[in-house]
């Protein structure tokens, strides 16, 4: 805004304040009496310009967004941790820790025991649920062999072998700053649809909320749901959710959700989506060269399509996928592109979301 008012800017409105029979050339004593002040006015408008800036939703820094969002009740989301299925030779002690490169994990609750295995390689297992330590999205992509932190037992084993409820980082600047702008074009009040829709998003390791009101008569909600990572919720995240939003005895008001209302909470469904095309290769090229990519980039496209899933019901298009691959390296042409065996766009239910049963080419 006050980009034009610079010390040379500043500097000659002031001299040419001066009477015009008073010495104003460079070293004389109103030049140098002048030229300090001036490079300070300069800094002050350089100043005044930031708070402006920040003044403004759409243009504040973090700091100072942080605090306008504060107004209305709107808080960044903090780093979560991520909580994982541990599989083990024998029972350990609820608040045991263990190490897996370098990140640490702690025995949140027992979940299961059962027998696996064949003959005399039959044993019972004990599965936990597994918090790691470390807030963030680290926590979701470390899987393998447990050591034990604290002496229990000489022959414990043990290994993380499932996400159940993804982490999250810290809140992006650049979402919270959507989320601010959006709260002014939506109402969320006392269990509306986008109060629960809210309030459900909000939860450690939910990426998704659709609200279903009415579901099953007056007074019945559905809250279909996918995780932070936009895949199938596990049941671990399904329980915590219906446990936070409605917990037994139902419709009591124990939970986030209103009196009277009865709350079911559901992971969408996955819905296995086989891609197949006729590729027409450069030369030198290959479909085992060119097969990973391709599946890496139909991934990308199906994750795009879930992550705008609590939008609206997703559509996988032919054209997309096929724009997708066209731009590989290699790859001159794709045709008779088929979704499932079938030549058309698959259009889901609001209850599923696409997940890549792989690509081949024929």
């Amino acid at each position: 805004m006050y980009e034009d008012q610079t010390y040379e800017t500043i500097l000659a409105r002031s001299l040419a304040r001066v009477a015009t029979d008073v010495d104003k050339r460079e070293g004389s004593v109103v030049m140098n009496a002048i030229a300090p002040v001036s490079a300070e006015h300069a800094n002050i408008y350089i100043l005044l310009d930031g708070i402006i800036r920040d003044g403004y939703a759409d243009t504040a820094t973090r700091d100072y967004l942080v605090l306008r969002c504060s107004e209305r009740g709107i808080y960044p989301h903090e780093a979560t941790h991520a909580v994982l299925k541990g599989k083990f030779n024998m029972e350990i002690p609820i608040g045991s820790r263990y190490n897996l490169d370098e990140i640490n994990y702690r025995a949140l609750s027992f979940i299961e025991s059962k027998e696996e295995g064949e003959g005399d390689e039959r044993a019972t297992y004990y599965y936990y649920q597994v918090e790691c330590e470390t807030a963030g999205t680290i926590g979701n992509k470390q899987f393998g062999e447990l050591s034990s932190i604290e002496y229990i037992h000489k022959d414990l084993e043990g290994e993380l072998v499932e996400l159940l409820i993804p982490a999250e980082d810290e809140e992006d600047t650049e979402v919270l700053r959507q989320r601010y702008l959006n709260s002014f074009q939506s109402n969320p009040f006392g269990g509306n649809k986008q109060d629960y829709k809210e309030k459900t998003d909000a939860i450690d390791g939910v990426g998704g909320t659709v609200v279903i009101p009415v579901w099953n008569g007056g007074g019945t909600v559905k809250l279909i749901i996918i995780d932070s990572n936009f895949n199938v919720a596990s049941g671990a995240l399904v329980s915590k959710v219906q446990e936070e939003i409605d917990p037994d005895p139902q419709g009591t008001g124990s939970g986030i959700a209103p009196i009277g209302h009865t709350v079911t909470v559901v992971s969408a469904e996955a819905e296995n989506i086989a891609v197949k095309c006729a590729f027409v290769l450069d030369d030198g090229y290959s479909w085992s060269q060119i097969k990973d990519r391709a599946t890496e980039v139909i991934e990308a496209y199906f994750l795009e399509l879930r992550k705008s899933w609590e939008n609206g019901a997703i559509t996988v298009r032919i054209s997309q996928v096929e724009n997708r691959l066209l731009n590989l390296e290699g790859v001159l042409d794709v045709t008779g592109t088929t979704l499932n065996g079938v030549d058309s766009n698959i259009a889901l239910s609001q209850e599923k979301i696409p997940v890549l049963g792989g690509v081949t080419n024929g």
